[in-house]
């Protein structure tokens, strides 16, 4: 009788509503979903779908940044690098995961344009690898579809490939996929197809990441690379690998500021800071400049943001493009990414048969390391997330990303925040994605907001 009334049971909750989708298929969670705010909406769209079918922030923003590689290669590409920040609010953890794009340690002499060895896949299954709840393969297989069967081109992606068509286009593999039958650039809408890149982050799905960096897939990627200008070696390959370390924090009246280990991370929270002790905008930007400038001169990033003086170094007139983007769950865990091409489509090269822009090597040439510019703010005691960020748009990123999370933690809802005007470049060229909850999550959910800046192209999406 017992067993019997348990089958009843099974029965009577599929008759009565009460399952629904399993984990991993989207429509499993039913409710505050959480948010996503991307600089481009249709890896927003991925990100969502990821928390609608039960996945944690770091499941987003991993299925957002390899997404990203698909639709916005121009800043994105799985061969660039970023830098993440993470809160996990049951533990009140916080890390900093880094793996930007950096010079290889010998280069190549017949190289003509150096490439930067790749340093976002592992660095997303690093982030995964800690705090993921779906299966990586999973996670990632929305970006494959994307590649493999095309997708929409985004007024994002539209506007970068217009800036840069004249001179990418001297790459045959550029044009054959970024250009039109007429030689024209592919406008917003066009229906692009990537299916070697498809087929790379199948293999990626099937064999694992560290095949790209020590297998039979590493010494494809290290001929292409080659044969591309760039000029990549598979031992290079193999050592490249993240840094997982605890976030650099600071006191924020009741809360805490926690911050990368890295200049634009540096700069925006010390701006932050300074307008939270009622300094005025410009002084806030002048140190925002000098503790991003002090910081990426070898400054002690700790020191910088506990108040030292930020001296020596400077900010390049021309910096390296990036995006930014955030992710938000309904327990409360946050991510928020910077990524990196250290150049606006990187070298302007394809590796052949990878379907990989490869990222310039930075500090090589005219080409500067880039700025990614990430914060989050938490509160120790209630173990809870209260705000995060993240901003693109070279110098101007610090200031636009400290401007928005102050209004935020003023009581303005996300997209008022960060739509609100900000002085010299952080206004002209800062673009900002923001998620904050004024009360907390845990917490009251209903007092999440998520925004994309209105000044760029991105997305905001979630609730319920």
């Amino acid at each position: 009788m017992l067993a019997g009334c348990a089958s009843l049971g099974g029965v009577m909750d599929g008759l009565l509503g009460q399952s629904g989708p399993p984990l991993g298929s989207p429509g499993h969670v039913r409710g505050f979903l959480g948010g996503v705010a991307v600089e481009e909406p249709r890896a927003a769209l991925v990100g969502r779908e990821i928390l609608a079918a039960g996945g944690s922030a770091a499941d987003a923003a991993v299925a957002i940044g390899f997404a990203l590689g698909v639709t916005l290669p121009s800043r994105a590409s799985l061969a660039g690098g970023g830098v993440c920040l993470a809160y996990q609010p049951e533990r009140d953890e916080a890390i900093s995961v880094a793996f930007l794009p950096r010079a290889p340690g010998r280069l190549d002499p017949r190289a003509d344009r150096p490439a930067a060895l790749p340093g976002t896949p592992r660095g997303l299954f690093a982030l995964h690898a800690r705090l993921g709840r779906l299966p990586f393969e999973r996670v990632i297989a929305p970006a494959e579809q994307l590649a493999r069967f095309g997708t929409q081109v985004s007024r994002a992606f539209a506007r970068d490939l217009a800036v840069v068509a004249g001179p990418l286009f001297a790459d045959p593999q550029a044009r054959a996929l970024f250009a039109r039958a007429d030689g024209a650039p592919l406008g917003e809408g066009d229906r692009i197809e990537q299916p070697e890149l498809g087929n790379l982050i199948g293999l990626i799905r099937s064999q694992g990441v560290g095949d790209l960096y020590q297998g039979v897939l590493a010494r494809r990627l290290a001929d292409a690379a080659v044969a591309a200008g760039g000029g990549l070696a598979a031992e290079d390959l193999r050592t490249t690998l993240p840094s997982l370390t605890a976030t650099l924090r600071a006191p924020l009246g009741n809360d805490v500021l926690h911050a990368a280990p890295v200049g634009g991370s540096i700069g925006a929270a010390v701006a932050l800071r300074r307008l939270a002790a009622r300094a005025g905008e410009a002084e806030a930007e002048a140190a925002a400049r000098a503790a991003a400038a002090a910081a990426r001169a070898g400054a002690d990033p700790a020191a910088l943001l506990e108040g030292a003086s930020a001296a020596g170094g400077s900010l390049p007139p021309v910096l390296g493009a990036t995006t930014g983007f955030v992710a938000l769950d309904r327990d409360g865990m946050a991510v928020a990414c910077a990524l990196t091409m250290n150049n606006l489509f990187g070298t302007g090269r394809i590796a052949p048969g990878t379907g990989l822009v490869l990222a310039a090597a930075p500090g090589i040439g005219q080409v500067p390391p880039a700025l990614p510019t990430v914060l989050m703010v938490a509160n120790a005691n209630l173990r809870a997330f209260r705000a995060a960020g993240a901003a693109s748009g070279g110098e101007g990123a610090p200031m636009a990303l400290a401007v928005a999370l102050h209004r935020a933690l003023g009581g303005a809802a996300a997209a008022e925040a960060v739509a609100a005007p900000r002085p010299g470049a952080a206004e002209r060229t800062g673009r900002a994605t923001l998620v904050s909850c004024a009360r907390y999550l845990p917490g009251v959910p209903g007092s999440c907001s998520w925004a994309a800046d209105p000044r760029g192209h991105g997305l905001a999406i979630g609730a319920d």
